[in-house]
């Protein structure tokens, strides 16, 4: 008889506070699973598929991301987010842009065909520093990086992140492509351009945003677009709920050390909808600590353009969606949350 290796590779978390018989987003160590043990491989990838059929979310530990490099990516942020508006006006963009995002920018909950006030944040938005060699592809997707002046430190930092975003999201795809019972590289090698994203979101307190509207929130109830979202929150009162059939908005589970991992639109239509693109919601500041300030950093992985998206067949995926372009299908997500 096989030993199971779930105690030391995979712990549960119902989601929310107590929540005895809710959904549960386990966190999975990675280290045996990048060890290349094969029993703690295939415990982990049946882990993961359980949770991706039910909340989207894992958190994910043993990823080897040195947490005061996501401190420092912080310290140099906040430098910023806390400059007058009429400084950070010169780095504004529109949603898809790389610079800054201010208040009334964006609704996330657009995406659902929800009617909400603008979003209760501002982001720094960044995605790939390497252009493409199609000059269609290339004016569409690609256009440098703005770093601002007022935060010199932040570029480095950042660049240093990304790399090992890039180094975490090829395990999280290899370890999908086995949680399928497919290729390791079923999803990587869509990878080797992407036009993945970066925001790093700042949801201050009330004193800089003012009291939130009926129905408004840090970001509104949506789900994300792309592929796998890798984040790094901050635990809050005012912060990450997900959303799931049996037990509707509950708290997510929180561990410093983790990254909170979901999937977003696409990948769920690439498995036939085996798996859920995880929704979620972050609350607005709350009433009993109306000063509270977070900032999360958000990596959206994505594929290289051109990559079309076929359903993944029966009896692995359970719905045939039509094959889609990967990037005109993300480009009509983008539009949808984009505040005129």
């Amino acid at each position: 008889m096989r030993t199971s290796v779930s105690d030391a590779s995979t712990t549960s978390h119902p989601i929310g506070p107590g929540g005895s018989g809710s959904p549960r987003i386990p966190t999975v160590d990675l280290r045996p699973w990048v060890s290349g043990d094969p029993v703690a491989r295939e415990e982990i990838a049946r882990t993961v598929d359980a949770a991706l059929q039910t909340a989207g979310f894992l958190l994910v530990t043993g990823h080897g991301v040195d947490p005061a490099l996501r401190t420092a990516v912080r310290e140099s942020a906040r430098a910023f987010f806390r400059l007058p508006a009429e400084v950070k006006q010169a780095y504004a963009v529109k949603v898809g842009g790389r610079g800054w995002l201010g208040p009334g920018a964006e609704a996330n909950a657009y995406s659902e065909g929800t009617e909400t006030p603008p979003d209760l944040k501002e982001s720094l938005t960044f995605a790939t520093r390497e252009p493409f060699d199609d000059p269609e592809i290339n004016a569409e997707w690609y256009a440098p990086n703005v770093w601002p002046a007022e935060a010199p430190g932040l570029r480095a930092l950042c660049e240093e992140y990304l790399a090992r975003m890039a180094e975490l999201e090829n395990h999280l795809l290899a370890l999908l492509g086995e949680a399928l019972g497919l290729e390791l590289d079923f999803f990587t090698r869509h990878m080797d351009h992407p036009t993945y994203g970066f925001n790093i979101n700042w949801y201050p307190g009330t004193e800089v945003i003012g009291e939130p509207e009926e129905g408004q929130f840090r970001i509104g109830p949506h789900t994300d677009f792309g592929t796998v979202t890798i984040l790094d929150r901050q635990a809050g009162k005012g912060g990450l709920q997900v959303y799931t059939d049996e037990g509707g908005w509950e708290d997510a589970p929180f561990d410093p050390e983790a990254f909170t991992i979901n999937i977003g639109d696409l990948m769920a239509r690439w498995t036939g909808d085996r798996w859920r693109s995880g929704r979620h919601r972050v609350l607005p500041p709350p009433a009993d600590a109306p000063a509270e300030e977070l900032m999360s950093l958000v990596y959206f992985g994505e594929c290289t353009p051109g990559t079309v998206v076929e359903s993944v067949p029966a009896p692995v995926g359970r719905v045939a969606h039509e094959p889609v372009d990967s990037h005109t299908y993300l480009r009509a997500k983008l539009d949808s949350i984009t505040v005129a």
